[in-house]
């Protein structure tokens, strides 16, 4: 046998070159038993060198084809570890390195696999915490092996595994979704009719856990059972409760929205029949023809609609403010004029005083103030093309009213001066005549001293003399002072009109105080 035959190709050139090299030249020859006895240390370390090798490819097949079985999902055949068949006619180092490479990309991508499936089996454990949801059982129904009493490498990663945690995971958001809208939904509910029957906070705080998430997103909530079953089941029997004690309440709600609509109105001084109205209100309910939610959602549309009109009415009513003040402050100023002790040292002379300035300032802007303020009405009364009114009097009838009796002042005005004027040229001439000038009439001093009136820092209410804010508006001839009917029907006129007549007289005075049906002395 030649010396070249114990050359192994299975091996390689390489580690057989290095053993022939361990060879003496002079074993080498002499006869066929002595170079077979100093070959055979060398062919028992080739067998030796091959069972390894074929050890370590057995070794590295079997791994390859272990996780070629988690790809595919054969859990039993990789767990089985049986040793793969290799084949002994290539033991080349070349092609070893052609398996371990294989190996390391498959074990990379088993690595990145078993991530995705770690992330997975957390978004499902989240998702599940939240709603409240079973995690083992739901986690277990895609497979057995997610469970966490399974190690980590003894996890599915299969392709079948992946696509099915991937739509467990689209299941639950979407349940989570749906949930929350359901839960926001109840709790807007629980709000409008815990609003609507003045619920107190105590019983509020209740369902703080439910009313919580009324505004948010699906990401934001993260509470362990926020979106549970039981949660939302008992959000909706409390609102069907709460519905229930609507329905048993409706008549104090309906009259609690209308004593809100009347308020508005009232501030407008827009008048309706609130008796009506009510009773209307009753009857639609006790007769059960109308729901409940529809009634008081008209009764919501009429407050709004309410506000709208007031809202139109503001500035008129703004500018009827300030003509009421301003007449009120001319019936102090007339009421002023009239007592003759105004310009004593009595205590708070200087305070009336400069009221009356003030007063005068104000009573010269009153044409302008009327002016301006018909303008606007008309203009309000042509765009809606109904008339305006003030606690159910037309107001430009009230105006044209007051424009009159304003005039029949002036003029009465000028009477009054026009016979002081004669008077005292008739006294002047019997000073000349009779050489002295005739007293007034004992008659006429009485009566005059019953006309003085007390005018103090509260003659009109308030503690520096400014009159009250409380006031209304009446065409009623007897309220404004204008105009009264004595017993033998005659109508005499007095002062201008004006709201109210604020000037108190002292409980001293009352009893000498002419009464207001009594004329003014057309002379001082």
């Amino acid at each position: 046998m030649a010396v070249t035959d114990v050359q192994n190709p299975l091996l390689g050139v390489t580690t057989c070159g290095s053993l022939l090299q361990q060879l003496q030249p002079e074993k080498t020859m002499g006869t066929i038993k002595e170079q077979l006895a100093a070959i055979a240390p060398v062919l028992e370390q080739l067998w030796k060198q091959k069972e390894e090798r074929i050890k370590e490819f057995s070794n590295v097949l079997s791994q390859i084809q272990k996780i070629c079985s988690e790809i595919a999902g054969n859990l039993r055949l990789s767990e089985q570890g049986e040793n793969s068949a290799v084949d002994e006619a290539d033991l080349s180092l070349k092609k070893f390195d052609e398996f371990h490479t294989q190996l390391q990309e498959l074990q990379k991508e088993k690595s990145d696999r078993l991530h995705k499936v770690l992330d997975f089996v957390s978004t499902v454990h989240d998702l599940c915490a939240v709603l409240g949801m079973d995690f083992f059982s739901t986690i277990t129904e895609v497979h057995p092996s997610l469970n966490d009493s399974v190690g980590v490498q003894s996890k599915s990663i299969s392709n079948d595994t992946l696509s099915r945690l991937a739509k467990t995971v689209l299941a639950l958001k979407e349940d989570k979704k749906q949930r929350l809208l359901k839960l926001q939904e109840l709790a807007a509910q629980l709000i409008d009719l815990w609003n609507l029957m003045d619920t107190p906070a105590e019983e509020r705080s209740l369902f703080d856990h439910v009313t919580c998430n009324i505004s948010a997103s699906v990401d934001e909530v993260t509470v362990p059972g926020a979106l549970a079953l039981d949660l939302i089941e008992q959000a909706e029997v409390e609102v069907e409760r709460l519905d229930q004690l609507k329905a048993s309440r409706m008549k104090e709600i309906a009259l609690k929205k209308q004593a809100e609509l009347e308020e508005i109105y009232a501030r407008a001084h827009i008048e309706i029949d609130s008796e009506t109205a009510r009773e209307k209100i009753m009857a639609m309910i006790d007769s059960g023809n109308i729901e409940p939610s529809e009634l008081l959602a008209d009764m919501d549309n009429q407050i709004v609609k309410a506000k709208e009109e007031a809202l139109s009415r503001k500035d008129i009513l703004d500018k009827v403010e300030k003509w009421m003040s301003a007449c009120e402050e001319e019936s102090w100023l007339e009421d002023y004029n009239r007592d003759e002790n105004r310009y004593n040292s009595s205590r708070g002379a200087h305070l009336n005083l400069k009221r009356a300035e003030k007063a005068r300032i104000l009573v010269n802007k009153i044409p302008a103030l009327v002016d301006t303020l018909v303008a606007k009405i008309r203009a309000w009364e042509e765009e809606r093309d109904i008339p305006f009114t003030y606690d159910g009097v037309p107001l430009l009838a009230m105006l044209d009213e007051y424009a009159i009796l304003r005039q029949d002042r002036e003029e009465e005005k000028r009477r009054m001066r026009d016979q002081k004027k004669f008077h005292e040229q008739l006294g002047t001439e019997q000073e000349a005549v009779f050489g002295s000038k005739p007293s007034p009439s004992p008659s006429r001093q009485s009566l005059g001293s019953s006309t003085k009136k007390v005018v103090g820092p509260r003659a009109n209410g308030g503690a520096n003399g400014t009159p009250t804010t409380s006031r209304r508006l009446s065409l009623n001839a007897h309220q404004n002072g204008v105009k009264s009917t004595t017993k033998d029907g005659k109508r005499e006129t007095h002062r201008p009109v004006a709201p109210v007549n604020y000037v108190v007289i002292s409980k001293e005075d009352a009893a000498s105080h002419v009464s207001g049906t009594d004329p003014i002395p057309a002379s001082p």
